[in-house]
């Protein structure tokens, strides 16, 4: 709790080097957040589970290269656990790192080395968009898609679609611009509040997870469309 009476977000670091480990955690409880380490995948592993019942955790930051369970298995144990905010830490800029991290479950990344102010936009950007309750229309029907952003539901077919927070909210942003072609670049302002810092392949690979998930047939999209040159929409 901050001396202001607030309660201070919760963040876990899984990193291995305990030099790297506790100048993250130092930066960040200068910024106000309370933070628990963890060394290794199967200690995070422990820590997150145990958090979910009194004090869960508002955010995971994990480290590529871990000792035992690898980053990317502790993002989808995390992941099947919950749907907090992930971001994933590597040392090297290979697009198959970062694509495989987001596949995993992780909602951004970020590459060593990085500066202390740009991860801490970052953890304010997921947790502001985390807590967004915007409200809008109870269900938006789209052919057999039904999305319910109030209640934080989607059906397929009348059967209900689990997506992780980051692939709801993309979805609620297409859905409320049903037609319109929406660019990466607006897409990473509105759905994770980016604009400088950004990554147009976080949007490339959550609009390929989510059609997995909702389309009938996901190498033919029938619903969430590309628009080449220009960007994704939803069809109407």
């Amino acid at each position: 709790m901050r001396q202001d009476g607030v309660m201070a977000s919760r963040i876990l670091i899984v990193e291995d080097d305990e030099r790297i480990r506790a100048s993250m955690g130092l930066a960040l409880e200068d910024e106000g957040y309370d933070v628990v380490g963890a060394g290794s995948g199967e200690e995070a592993r422990e820590r997150f589970t145990q958090s979910l019942g009194a004090e869960p955790f508002d955010l995971v930051i994990i480290d590529i290269m871990l000792p035992g369970i690898d980053g990317f298995e502790c993002c989808r144990e995390v992941r099947r656990q919950s749907a907090v905010p992930i971001i994933m830490v590597t040392a090297r800029t290979d697009t198959h790192d970062v694509v495989a991290g987001l596949e995993a479950g992780a909602d951004d990344y970020v590459t060593k080395p990085f500066e202390p102010k740009e991860l801490a936009a970052r953890i304010r950007a997921l947790l502001r968009r985390a807590r967004s309750t915007e409200g809008g229309p109870s269900t938006l029907t789209f052919g057999d898609l039904e999305i319910m952003p109030d209640a934080g539901v989607v059906r397929l077919a009348g059967n209900e679609v689990h997506l992780t927070r980051t692939e709801f909210l993309l979805l609620c942003e297409l859905a409320a611009n049903h037609g319109k072609v929406l660019s990466r670049e607006q897409l990473l302002e509105r759905v994770w509040s980016y604009d400088y810092f950004g990554d147009g392949r976080l949007v490339d690979v959550h609009v390929r997870r989510l059609r997995t998930k909702v389309e009938p047939d996901p190498a033919n999209p029938r619903y969430v469309v590309t628009v080449r040159g220009l960007g994704y929409k939803l069809a109407p």
